[in-house]
């Protein structure tokens, strides 16, 4: 076991890491990463980040690697070999890979959506468009600020609500075909293609992240954002929630559980040093985790710069304008002592201002944050749109967002077809490039639902609910069934099989002991939270405010997210009991077979 030659391999190892970071280092630590430092404090979030990395992260990404690379076999076969009963780890991970599939595709074809747009005199979301009658900008734009109404009226046209449906984006729909057809192009011939296209995918968002660093640190207000980043605001590491979100971000951007670091290990040759690959791919990802949040956050001091600024200047006109004074009178140096000086000495006139009055902070703009969809789409793109030549630095901007969602996808989908391709009654029938293509067809068909008017609220559903239970559920199942069922000492030859040497002390305390903890914590946190979070609500675009309001989800979408939670989770204990039960039958029928031959 563990050394089946006839299977394909990558033709180096530099492919594999490579593979590994490309897979690793995704939209997350461009959007997720950085909105963490901001709600926990600056620069003190890496403290518990850095901890959980090598708590958590390090150890849990070698035991998958270690899996994959003995077994040589997709996450069910790998699991099945373990023991009979463990198939349905693999295939809960192919469910929940199956889930992110579906929709993560849809971020890629938003991408696409604005690289095609990028290519116009003026950027489509820097204004607002001008209504039917000629006579002003659309009102709905208006309410909200034109990258707002770009993304969720031109680009997802969504309705007020996951009630109201609509008919597909059609400009989506193509969007959402052209990247299907480059992920099949990258997986067409298995490994041997997805080895070669991982020199781009791994590696181009690095020289765009550069060049975008030093734009960035050159923007005006850029260190503010920096400084923002790295002032640490120590008494967050007193709350828990700082150290449960430092471990869930390891957790899933390492992309643990989902069956494609079993499934990329698997195409290794058998000694392959997958120790040292382990610490190399995760000491990658998290300093690209930090190095992305250095060049998001001198975009967030350049833009909350310009909107302060942009508001000082309001204000200055505003007090030239109330009290008759000389225009060199007020700078936006000295704003702040005019609107206490004017209040002294013309306390009713200053009261006429009212509401008018904006109140200035930089801190404030600094202290909003964005996440997930909202920062790549809407803050991005509002940053953007104020840098000279705006159009070239949101082509490279949106080009790297889509290598970094392709080269997850690529994951993704492997993480689907190696398990389906071990499977005998498959590989005897199908080739890998029609294998390959219906997987990729299907993902296509379903993910088309996501470019429907309502699309984007169960795109978010899928988004929240889809992966996060059952990957801890998974992944600790896979720790326990490594170190108790199958045995620290059997998995410690098995690893001085393949690299020449026994686990150290380290491997040993992690895996059998505070890895498992960490992730039983998270996951009576998760539940205990989802319970008291009460009904499950998600955010709605109301046209008519101009923004998005907390909604409540339907009770047949809250079923749905009933159905998304235990699906994936529920085939390890229902594959168990299949092959519990077969064995039974199997066993009893030999038994009615002896006592037949002893009684003829």
């Amino acid at each position: 076991m563990g050394k089946d030659a006839a299977r394909a391999e990558w033709d180096n190892p530099m492919q594999f890491v490579l593979a590994c970071v490309s897979y690793a280092v995704g939209l997350g630590n461009v959007w997720r990463f950085p909105y963490l430092c901001q709600m926990h404090g600056g620069g003190g979030f890496l403290i518990p980040y850095m901890l959980m990395l090598v708590l958590l992260g390090v150890p849990l990404f070698y035991m998958e690697l270690a899996i994959g690379q003995k077994m040589r076999l997709g996450s069910i076969g790998a699991w099945r070999a373990i023991s009979p009963y463990l198939g349905g780890v693999g295939l809960a991970s192919v469910v929940t890979s199956m889930y992110l599939c579906l929709y993560y595709n849809v971020i890629n074809a938003w991408s696409f959506w604005y690289i095609f747009h990028s290519f116009q005199s003026v950027l489509p979301w820097a204004e607002c468009p001008v209504n039917s009658n000629k006579t002003g900008p659309v009102e709905e734009c208006e309410r909200a600020t034109p990258t707002q109404y770009f993304f969720y009226r031109e680009t997802l046209d969504i309705s007020g609500s996951i009630e109201e449906n609509g008919g597909i984006h059609m400009g989506q729909a193509l969007c959402l075909l052209l990247a299907w057809i480059i992920v099949y192009l990258f997986i067409v011939k298995g490994v041997k293609s997805t080895g070669k296209v991982v020199y781009f995918t791994a590696t181009f968002p690095y020289l765009v992240l550069i060049i975008y660093l030093i734009r960035g640190v050159t923007l005006h207000g850029a260190i503010n954002g920096v400084k923002y980043m790295f002032t640490p605001k120590m008494e967050q590491l007193a709350k828990p929630t700082t150290w449960i979100n430092a471990a869930t971000q390891i957790f899933f951007s390492l992309g643990l559980g989902f069956g494609s670091l079993i499934a990329f290990a698997s195409y290794n040759q058998y000694n392959n040093n997958f120790e040292k690959q382990a610490i190399v791919v995760s000491m990658v990802n998290s300093s690209t985790s930090i190095f992305a949040s250095i060049v998001t956050f001198s975009i967030y001091g350049f833009k909350a710069t310009f909107n302060y600024e942009s508001c000082l200047e309001r204000v200055r006109l505003l007090l030239l304008n109330t009290f008759d004074l000389a225009e060199d009178t007020i700078s936006l140096e000295n704003v702040n002592h005019w609107i206490a000086e004017l209040n002294r000495t013309h306390p009713e006139q200053f009261a006429s201002l009212g509401g008018r009055l904006e109140t200035c902070d930089l801190e404030a703009e600094l202290d909003t944050a964005v996440e997930g969809t909202g920062l790549a789409f809407i803050v991005y793109s509002e940053a953007i749109k104020n840098m000279p030549v705006s159009q070239l630095w949101s082509v490279l901007y949106f080009i790297m967002l889509l290598l970094l969602g392709m080269g997850s996808m690529l994951g993704n989908v492997i993480a689907v077809i190696t398990p389906l391709s071990d499977l005998k009654i498959i590989s005897r029938y199908m080739s890998t490039k029609t294998l390959n293509g219906l997987v990729c067809l299907f993902c296509l068909l379903l993910g088309l639902g996501f470019t429907t008017r309502s699309g984007n609220y169960w795109f978010t559903m899928f988004n929240d609910y889809g992966a996060t239970f059952s990957l801890l559920f998974i992944v600790l199942i896979e720790v326990i069934t490594v170190c108790y069922i199958y045995g620290i000492k059997r998995f410690e030859k098995d690893v001085e099989d393949m690299l020449g040497h026994r686990l150290n002390w380290y491997w040993k305390i992690m895996l059998a002991g505070v890895s498992p903890i960490l992730l039983i914590a998270l996951f009576i946190f998760y539940i205990v939270n989802y319970i008291q979070g009460g009904t499950p609500t998600y955010q709605a675009w109301n046209k008519e405010l101009g923004k998005s309001v907390v909604t409540e989800y339907p009770p047949y979408a809250q079923a749905f997210i009933g159905l998304l939670l235990a699906s994936s989770v529920c085939c390890i204990p229902l594959t168990a009991l299949y092959t519990y039960c077969k064995k039974r039958n199997l066993a009893s029928g030999k038994r009615e077979r002896t006592v037949s031959t002893v009684s003829a």
